[in-house]
């Protein structure tokens, strides 16, 4: 939720390619607003300022059938833990893993949270 760190809004924003501005992630939960800001600062969902505004938005991967990503929070948990600010860890669940296979994201939704959670306590070493 700070700045980006390592890497640029526009290298994340064409990385995950389709987004959510907080409001419409909220309409999809059924939520008021302050409870996904809420999601965010707790690390249940990770939200980045990216596109032309700059306006923090949501990986639209992270919510599914009205419903956050189950296993993201303790994932985000973990990327906190090994020292991962909010966007470099978004970078890393969407970047492509050979030893996965895919990206750790596409792990994360096929539940497969272990595999992925595994990898992220080593980058703390």
């Amino acid at each position: 939720m700070g700045t980006v760190s390592e890497h640029s809004a526009d290298e994340l924003h064409a990385l995950i390619g389709e987004w959510m501005p907080l409001p419409d992630v909220a309409e999809s939960l059924d939520v008021p607003v302050t409870a996904v800001h809420r999601l965010v600062s707790e690390g249940a969902l990770l939200a980045a300022r990216v596109g032309e505004n700059g306006v923090r938005q949501v990986p639209a991967a992270f919510v599914r059938g009205g419903k956050v990503l189950e296993s993201l929070k303790g994932t985000v948990s973990v990327l906190r833990d090994a020292g991962y600010e909010d966007e470099d860890a978004l970078h890393w669940l969407f970047t492509e893993d050979e030893s996965l296979p895919g990206s750790p994201v596409d792990a994360l939704l096929e539940g497969r949270k272990t595999e992925v959670r595994r990898r992220a306590q080593t980058l703390a070493w």
